[in-house]
């Protein structure tokens, strides 16, 4: 893979969240896409960190890795094909914490992110990045009809500790759905 580039940080709120970079390469064929990060990521200085948070294992369980990783390695997806983002980057405890204006203020800049690194697939962690993004409230799981930013852009459950409205089971059986598209 190629190394990872710099995050972009624009200017204003959504720079609140400097401490928690992307993992990103061009041309990858998948980038896991988060509402926003958790305070304790930025706190830790990795995606996804918090114990109670699912997505590394649901990667590994689903066939992303061979291995399970830990927040600390999480460069080392990137040599699994997948990266990481968020669509706003200002960091929150938690989602209710976001309004429309921090859509609002997060989509130029994060659709400039994407068209720069051309991600086969973007997969938005839960509904309400996609639905922020596209001013959309009523859309199922898996594969959506649109593009974005030239992507084609799937929606998974939200592997987050705070979302127990997926089990285990259910969060890798549609993240493996998602796999079975991987070109």
């Amino acid at each position: 893979m190629s190394d990872p580039v710099p995050l972009f940080q624009a200017p204003g709120p959504a720079a609140a969240s400097a401490g928690l970079s992307d993992v990103l390469a061009p041309c990858l064929p998948v980038v896991f896409c988060g509402l926003n990060p958790a305070t304790s990521a930025v706190r830790d200085g990795h995606n996804f960190s918090s114990p109670s948070n699912r997505f590394w294992r649901v990667l590994h369980l689903s066939g992303f890795t061979p291995y399970l990783l830990r927040a600390e390695q999480e460069r080392q997806i990137l040599d699994y094909g997948c990266g990481i983002t968020a669509f706003v980057s200002r960091a929150t405890k938690g989602a209710a914490e976001l309004g429309p204006e921090d859509y609002a203020f997060a989509a130029p800049e994060f659709k400039r992110k994407i068209e720069v690194f051309r991600p086969r697939k973007l997969a938005f962690l839960g509904k309400p990045a996609f639905a922020g993004l596209i001013k959309a409230q009523s859309f199922d799981w898996g594969r959506q009809a649109v593009t974005f930013g030239g992507a084609e852009v799937w929606v998974l459950p939200n592997p987050s500790g705070l979302n127990r409205s997926f089990s285990l089971l259910a969060l890798v059986t549609e993240y493996t759905r998602l796999l079975a598209n991987y070109d």
